[in-house]
């Protein structure tokens, strides 16, 4: 996700794009992206959505070594019309808004480092590229992206940027789908990079797993610094489109606009709650 204040490095295009230099990783680097890779990929297929398995198929990202852009780019557009450009890092939200809006999708052209192996304060390529990347080679997650940025330039301008971003949040990072008689499965690229997070979304007792309701997101809080204490159902991909694309939020934000916000771990009686959640774990961490 973007940042509000932020200084356009020197060596940055206008739009904050840089050449990703994938000429310029080294060895350990795609060593790096591999074992992350193969970790990933060899615990996800009974976890995941199936359709960031076929799009990982269809972008032939089992290949070793970190991803070229520019390849992956080709694929990417003709499946869904989207490419990959690499950024410095955080960008402000009204750039990246533009480059989603506009079917480009942001990465960062750097990689973890070993003692970085299952958190890192900042994206890296393996949670862009990995994380979000096959997801947009599904058309209606596609639609969605891009729909998503086109509210992201209407929040921008009505300064609720903030209630937006939840939504991001809630969905493009960190959201759950309904997969038929399989249950539940992760689709949101937090998720989805994190060997941890994928198993705590899904298995843990801790957190709660409510029902997707666009209103509610927006009011609530999320967490920046460890596991969510809630996670947020989608019933698909297309459900998820119908309730954002063209919509009018201009309304939704004037009703919630005095309306508290909502704590991380509250379960509200007019949720649909398919696990509510012990908190066991988030109450641990805070003894601790």
């Amino acid at each position: 996700m973007a940042q509000t204040q932020i200084d356009r490095p020197a060596g940055t295009a206008q739009d904050w794009t840089i050449a990703q230099g994938w000429d310029r990783y080294t060895a350990a680097e795609h060593a790096m992206w591999d074992r992350l890779f193969e970790r990933q990929a060899a615990m996800l297929p009974d976890r995941v959505a199936p359709e960031f398995i076929e799009g990982l198929d269809m972008l032939r990202m089992s290949k070793r070594g970190i991803p070229d852009f520019e390849e992956l780019s080709d694929r990417l557009m003709k499946a869904t019309g989207w490419q990959v450009v690499a950024v410095p890092g955080l960008i402000p939200d009204d750039v990246f808004f533009d480059h989603l809006a506009n079917r480009r999708f942001v990465a960062g052209n750097f990689i973890r480092t070993p003692d970085q192996l299952d958190y890192l304060k900042e994206p890296d390529i393996f949670h862009d590229v990995f994380g979000h990347v096959p997801l947009l080679a599904n058309p209606v997650f596609a639609d969605y992206m891009q729909a998503y940025g086109i509210g992201g330039q209407r929040a921008a301008h009505d300064g609720v940027i903030e209630k937006l971003a939840r939504l991001y949040w809630y969905t493009v990072e960190f959201g759950l789908i309904r997969s038929g008689d399989s249950g539940l499965k992760i689709y949101g690229a937090g998720i989805v990079s994190s060997y941890g997070e994928s198993v705590f979304s899904l298995d843990d007792p801790s957190p709660n797993r409510l029902g997707f309701d666009v209103k509610r997101l927006m009011r609530t809080k999320y967490r920046i610094d460890d596991y969510q204490q809630s996670y947020f159902v989608i019933d698909s991909f297309a459900d998820l489109l119908k309730q954002t694309l063209d919509a009018d939020f201009g309304p939704l934000y004037a009703e919630i606009d005095d309306l508290p916000d909502i704590d991380v771990e509250t379960i509200l009686p007019t949720d649909t709650v398919f696990t509510e959640g012990t908190q066991a774990y988030a109450r641990a961490k805070a003894d601790a």
